[in-house]
């Protein structure tokens, strides 16, 4: 498979990933609603999107990634009373709504940093787009598909229907969207059951309002994904990610916004990953098996036998295809942890073997095999994102590597140039298209730190003593070790030269 292929969910067919505008490419993923801590089901839609997107660089594509933070007007009217998910926490907890955002923005950043996820190129919130919303609604309620009561405006569904295809994505009817609401707050408003706020009035208790054309009030969770997508990368554009939960009621919703608001559909291929169980059952709270990313790496929840280091979870997501249910299970993770240093240690004793050239050894179906499994890490990750296959060549690949380790160290079955594009390609997957990190390594080099600031403190005592024989040895000892001190103002640092 040459070419990158995509599985749509718009048309539920594997396509050709062919650019809008290439080589740009624009990406859209849902982001979290920071009204809490970020669990397990942040981890794998966000470690999903950024192997897609550094896969997408490797294919020297320009990306624009744009994965926003809901923090404000996340409401579920089809499951639940239309309330504002970050003012309701902020008074459970007390804090002013941007307090408790920046908490959890700050503790969302530091989870998705250790699972060594890149940044966003943009990562607007919805707060900083209100004038944006505000904007799309209005041409909307232009266009007729909108209409406003008591101060809320609501997106006619019913209406929009009569000439577009609403529920294409999900596969939903909307006779039986109408059939399936529940009498919820606010309901009496609508003229029917499967129309969707794009305004909220706010009531007089509701601490997070804005001034707009019909009275104070804060933004629908839809309409916000609409406006700061088409802000930053205008429609269409070429990928919208997120979890296959978000299908229904909040892609389908934004199809149907932007296309009335910009005469385009948003997106033109639409992505999303399954769900994530918890030893078979669906996670939730009313299950009592929800994991923060936190408890996780901690080990501090009653599911849970043992702390999973980050590099652990991120193998254990990227070990099944991004389209298939996730199950997490003690089990499954111990299995990943042992896997990951596996494939670590395969590359240790990859890069640490030397090439040694010998005819007689040579083995042409040796060559031939090595080669196929190195073209097939290109092949599976166009074949849709297929991080699963990819590790299964891997693997593969590895257990080459540890037999060529008994051969003292020497590789003489395959050519040099397949040696040096093996040497090339493993790590080339593991570090930064998968973008697993050698955590023991990482332990080492902190230790290392620790043991170079303990040398650091000895050198300033002696110079505080005017001992300047001891300070300047223990420099000059360190130089010809090939690490370097530098003094400067706030203090000694040092690398190694």
């Amino acid at each position: 498979m040459s070419q990158l292929h995509i599985t749509n969910s718009l048309s539920r067919e594997k396509e050709i990933f062919i650019p809008l505008n290439p080589p740009y490419v624009g990406m859209y993923v849902c982001g979290p609603t920071v009204s809490g801590e970020s669990h397990l089901g942040h981890a794998r839609p966000y470690v999903t999107f950024d192997v897609i997107q550094r896969w997408l660089k490797h294919l020297d594509y320009k990306v624009r990634y744009v994965r926003n933070i809901t923090d404000a007007g996340h409401f579920e009217e089809e499951d639940r009373e239309a309330v504002d998910k970050v003012d309701t926490k902020a008074k459970l907890e007390r804090l002013e709504p941007m307090e408790l955002v920046q908490k959890y923005t700050n503790m969302f950043h530091d989870a998705m940093d250790l699972l060594n996820n890149e940044r966003p190129g943009i990562e607007p919130t919805a707060t900083g787009h209100i004038i944006e919303q505000i904007s799309m609604i209005q041409e909307i309620l232009k266009k007729g598909l909108a209409y406003e009561v008591n101060g809320s405006v609501y997106f006619d569904v019913t209406k929009y229907a009569k000439n577009n295809d609403y529920g294409k994505l999900s596969g939903r009817k909307i006779e039986e969207m109408i059939a399936g609401s529940r009498e919820l707050e606010g309901q009496d408003e609508k003229r029917n059951a499967a129309d969707f706020a794009l305004w909220k009035k706010a009531p007089p208790e509701h601490l997070m309002r804005w001034p707009s054309p019909w009275g104070e009030g804060f933004p629908g969770w839809h309409i916000e994904c609409s406006a700061m997508a088409t802000k930053y990368l205008g429609v269409p554009f070429d990928i919208h990610g997120g979890g296959m939960d978000l299908q229904f009621p909040h892609h389908e919703s934004e199809i149907a916004q932007t296309r009335t608001a910009t005469g385009n559909s948003p997106a033109k291929y639409w992505m999303h990953n399954n769900m994530i169980t918890v030893n078979g059952k669906k996670m939730g709270k009313s299950y009592n098996n929800t994991i923060t990313l936190r408890e996780l790496f901690s080990g501090n929840h009653p599911l849970l036998e043992q702390a999973y280091s980050p590099m652990t979870i991120r193998f254990f997501i990227l070990q099944t295809h991004y389209r298939s249910t996730l199950d997490f299970n003690n089990e499954a993770l111990k299995g990943a942890e042992k896997g990951l240093q596996r494939l670590m240690n395969s590359a240790d004793v990859l890069n640490q073997l030397r090439y040694m050239e010998n005819a007689g050894d040579f083995s042409q179906s040796e060559d031939d095999a090595v080669n196929k499994l190195i073209s097939s890490l290109t092949e599976y990750m166009n074949d849709d994102f297929n991080t699963a296959m990819t590790m299964a060549s891997l693997f593969e690949l590895a257990s080459k590597i540890n037999a060529w380790q008994n051969q003292q160290a020497k590789i003489t079955s395959i050519s040099s140039a397949t040696f040096e594009r093996l040497k090339s390609a493993f790590n080339l997957f593991i570090s930064e298209i998968l973008g697993l990190k050698n955590e023991s390594a990482a332990a080492s080099d902190s230790k290392m730190d620790e043991v170079m600031q303990l040398v650091i403190s000895l050198r300033n005592e002696a110079r505080t003593k005017k001992d300047f024989a001891t300070s300047d040895k223990i420099r000059n000892d360190l130089q010809k070790a090939g690490i370097q001190l530098k003094d400067g103002k706030e203090g000694t640092a040092w690398e190694i030269i």
